[in-house]
């Protein structure tokens, strides 16, 4: 039972659209008994409440995102909007039940408790960063991975593709399975919560291939469990390996900050513990030793989004012997956690050297020239993001890295750009990776441009 709560859609389905429904009902039952008792005074009363309401609501989004940045990235005028709608909504209901008496008044204040409850459901389908009642809650949704899940691969990707021509593959079932395993901060002492992995149909079989690996990093606040079900991981990894044998990377979510309320900046420090350690050794031993994956390199992806994504292109660079390819989607052009002489002083001991070595575009033209790839993204609504993207590209390109940019339309900085950046990245990477061809050219891919090196809109689009 606690399962079926847990997987309850909070942005499709029965559950928003019955309070909203709802909500909307007893807004136009507010409005009509006024007009059926022929309170048109009252009425307009609470209707100019509303429309102040709705004006400071405005005024206060606006100022909190895009003046103050009191959350590091501008909330995109589609949240801003729909604040000041739910300022204009509930303070018409509230307006009303100050003015009426009895039923009625219980009546407009069961009415702004639905406003308040549909804004927020509004805003969260806008980011898409709880989709479900169990991610709300954050209830585990996979079981823990058992010891003898997995089994050593005796083959190559390659030679799984000839036997699958040949009809000569091994049983495997339909689809692949989802995890929940605790990875020991082994080297690095550093304390994570649980990880989420993602294992194919292929890597379940009795003699599975050596596979690819897409370490993919939540945002801050986030969480693997919060990224498995905003970006769908399961259905996209299913339906890739529908259509390639059973072959698709195995996806882990590693925690990178320990905490919800943590942000570790993915180096090792004495704020938050050794995440950069943990990132680039506990996590790809863990992985090597328990799971059926191949341990060159360019078949090792690393990616994110917002904190996570700024991790991936912080880290890929500084461990080249490690991940080859990068798939950030909404990230920083530098570490950021509140006033940067502050954090300076905190994750670096004032060392503003082991700071710049961090920023991602020092970092690769430090390691330059490099062989590895970077896919990223960011979106239409999400100005600043490209920016940061344009300038990460540039270092990458004149490092002599394969370098594709991509700028989602309709959607910011929420997880609508990241699965709309992903869906082609996990084709065009695992292409690369040998798991089969892409099933169209990324210019093909809908809601996106692809743009050109310095990944701002409107760059020239190329052709695969």
């Amino acid at each position: 039972m606690l399962k079926r709560l847990a997987h309850i859609s909070l942005t499709s389905g029965w559950l928003p659209a019955t309070i909203f429904l709802l909500t909307l009902a007893l807004l136009l039952a507010l409005v009509a008994m006024r007009m059926f008792a022929r309170q048109w005074k009252p009425l307009l009363k609470d209707l100019l409440d509303g429309i102040i309401g709705g004006v400071v609501g405005l005024l206060a989004a606006w100022l909190v995102s895009d003046v103050f940045m009191l959350f590091g990235v501008s909330l995109g005028w589609m949240v801003i909007l729909t604040v000041a709608a739910g300022f204009a909504l509930v303070t018409f209901a509230i307006a009303d039940l100050i003015r009426h008496h009895g039923r009625k008044r219980l009546l407009a204040g069961i009415t702004a408790l639905l406003v308040l409850l549909s804004t927020g459901l509004r805003i969260d389908m806008i980011y898409g960063e709880f989709t479900t009642l169990g991610s709300l809650f954050s209830v585990p949704l996979y079981p823990k991975l058992p010891e003898d899940e997995t089994r050593k691969p005796p083959m190559t990707v390659a030679q799984w593709r000839q036997k699958a021509q040949t009809g000569q593959l091994p049983s495997v079932p339909d689809k692949g399975r989802s995890y929940s395993v605790a990875i020991p901060g082994t080297i690095s002492g550093f304390h994570a919560r649980s990880a989420d992995v993602y294992l194919p149909p292929a890597s379940l079989s009795e003699n599975p291939p050596r596979l690819p690996v897409f370490i993919l990093l939540a945002g801050q606040p986030g969480s693997p469990d919060r990224l498995f079900t905003a970006v769908n991981i399961p259905k996209i990894m299913n339906t890739y390996a529908a259509g390639h044998h059973g072959l698709a990377p195995i996806v882990v979510s590693p925690d990178q900050n320990g905490a919800s309320n943590h942000n570790s900046l993915c180096v090792d420090s004495p704020v938050y513990g050794n995440a950069e350690t943990y990132l680039t050794k506990d996590v790809p031993d863990w992985i090597k030793a328990h799971l059926p994956v191949s341990p060159d390199p360019h078949m090792w992806a690393i990616g994110g989004f917002s904190q996570g994504g700024t991790c991936s292109t912080q880290l890929a660079p500084r461990h080249p012997d490690v991940y080859g390819n990068m798939i950030p989607s909404a990230g920083e052009e530098e570490p950021k956690q509140g006033k940067k002489e502050d954090m300076i002083r905190d994750y670096f001991g004032s060392d503003r050297r082991k700071f710049l070595e961090q920023v991602p575009a020092n970092a690769i033209r430090a390691h330059a020239p490099s062989d590895q790839t970077l896919f990223a993204s960011a979106g239409a609504r999400d100005p600043q993001s490209q920016k940061n993207m344009a300038t990460i590209a540039k270092a990458a390109r004149e490092a002599g890295m394969t370098v594709r940019t991509v700028v989602a339309q309709g959607s910011g900085h929420d997880w609508h750009t990241v699965k709309t950046g992903w869906l082609p990245a996990f084709d065009w990477l695992g292409e690369r990776m040998g798991l089969g061809p892409m099933p169209k050219s990324l210019d093909q891919y809908k809601n996106m441009t692809l743009t050109d090196a310095d990944g701002l809109g409107g760059g020239k689009t190329i052709r695969e």
